[in-house]
Order: C-alpha cells, then structure tokens, then sequence
C-alpha cells in the first residue's frame, strides 16, 4: 500500500485494488471512422474476419454465424446496427468475440462484432469518463455508457449489453 504524505501527515493510503478499481481496462477499435471501446472483461478474443455463414430471415445488421471451436456464434455488424450502413471489408477488418448477458440475466452468451480495425487495450481512470451525450455521436444515447479522452481525441464508450441485447435483437429478428 502506498501512502501519500505532507508534514508527516497522511492524506490518503491507496491500495493497489484502489487504483484497479479507479481504472479500467478497454480494447479500443475503429468504426466508421470512430474510436469505440468496450470493457476488456467483455472481450474474450479478436479474431480475423473469415468466412460466414448467412442466416436467412435475420435483420441487415446479423451478418451471419461462425464456427468457433464447436460453438455457433452469431455475427453482428456493428456498423449495421448503429443505422451507419454495412461495414465494407478490409485487409484490417476484425471480429471481436464478446460476452454479453442472457437475456435470462443468468446466463451468458458470446456474439461477434465486426469491426473495421482492432486498435489497443487501454487503461482509462473513472475519473477521465463523462457522461454520455444526449446527442450527436450518430448512435443511440442508450448505447453509450460514456465518453473518454484520449490524446486530444474522444472515445465512445459502449454500452456492450445495451448494444448486443439478446432481448432486443430478438425482437427486430422476428420484425423482419
């Protein structure tokens, strides 16, 4: 444990749990032109964009499904789903694999998200994340779950279980 100290008095003691739980970790990634960043505990891998295979009767943004390890994971592209059109795919185009919530609320389910480059894990304080907008970033407030600052440049926070809702994708599933 550190402690800081002035006139031989304490003013604070931070542990090192403190500092993790001031912190965050996120994985980075470039969208549209945009930096996003989802927490790290969310992200279980990134792999290279491969084949998919379609879903007929599925909404525009459920690009298809993967094989992964024996797994069937859906595939969605993020860019489709923020109303921004499909992503088009390049030598740098990724798919995170992330962990989201059931729609049960006990159970876990892993879904892909097509991403146009994978950038970095970052460590963001708590301190250094605002509030999301009401307005203008282009996608639902509700899938933003804040805004950081980074080397002159905002990054948008997401809202991983809000984006990917099991419930809701469900729901424009049977829409369309």
């Amino acid at each position: 444990m550190g402690t800081i100290t002035t006139a031989n008095q304490p003013l604070m003691a931070v542990t090192a749990e403190q500092q993790f739980a001031d912190s965050g970790q996120y994985l980075t990634f470039l969208l549209a032109g945009e930096t996003y960043a989802l927490g790290i505990l969310n992200t279980k891998e990134i792999i290279d964009y491969g084949h998919l295979t379609e879903v007929p009767m599925m909404p525009d943004f459920v690009r298809g499904v993967i094989n992964l390890r024996g797994r069937v994971v859906p595939v969605i592209d993020l860019s489709a789903r923020f109303g921004k059109g499909n992503t088009a795919i390049a030598k740098r185009t990724g798919i995170v694999i992330v962990e989201t919530e059931g729609g049960d609320g006990n159970s876990r389910q892993s879904i892909g998200i097509i991403v146009d480059a994978v950038n970095e894990v970052v460590d963001i304080s708590r301190q250094d994340i605002e509030p999301p907008p009401s307005f203008g970033t282009g996608i639902r407030p509700d899938f933003i779950s804040g805004m950081a600052k980074r080397d002159g440049r905002f990054i948008i926070m997401l809202d991983i279980n809000r984006v990917l809702s099991v419930d809701e994708m469900a729901v424009l599933s049977k829409i369309a």
